[in-house]
């Protein structure tokens, strides 16, 4: 079940973050995150303060995180969309974190299925996202579910991790 996530979560959602960061340290990364800098506790605190926070739980396990809202940084003025919209007519997913116990079960395409469906609800009209250029396996999911590359530049993660190379994507709902 994927839902908005309550003050429970907080701890579970955290170790998720750490889960997958031992894990990219021992195998490789994907992503640019950094252990104690982002993403953290307080991040997911941050966002269940915003409402933006959601989780998926199976058999009281926390599987992934994600927040969703509709707060686009700064960087996506930089984009040529692909669909010319006013902020409140897009959905952002944020910080998609799918614990690797749990990955190749399908769980990413549950939680991005999860707020096109969300943003079909809300009347919005396009669903954004980012990811950087090394994450092969988010890129290979966002193009899997219709997502279309809107454009490329470079990117600080979370305000708190210098600039890298991100892809930006989009789909229209």
């Amino acid at each position: 079940m994927i839902r908005k996530a309550i003050i429970q979560d907080i701890e579970k959602v955290e170790k998720g973050y750490i889960e997958l960061l031992l894990h990219e340290q021992e195998h490789g990364a994907y992503t640019v995150w950094q252990m104690s800098v982002y993403p953290t506790r307080e991040t997911a605190q941050k966002a269940l303060d915003d409402e933006t926070l959601y989780v998926m739980e199976e058999n009281g396990e926390i599987y992934a995180s994600m927040i969703v809202n509709q707060v686009q940084p700064e960087e996506y003025r930089q984009i040529q969309w692909k669909t010319s919209v006013a902020d409140n007519e897009v959905l952002v997913i944020h910080l998609l974190c799918v614990r690797p116990s749990k990955a190749g079960c399908g769980v990413g395409k549950r939680m991005v299925q999860f707020v096109i469906d969300e943003a079909e609800r809300m009347n919005c009209r396009s669903v954004r996202l980012d990811t950087g250029s090394q994450n092969t396996p988010a890129v290979a999911l966002y193009t899997k579910l219709g997502f279309e590359l809107a454009g490329t530049s470079s990117m600080s993660i979370g305000g708190l991790i210098s600039h890298h190379h991100h892809l930006f994507f989009e789909r229209k709902v």
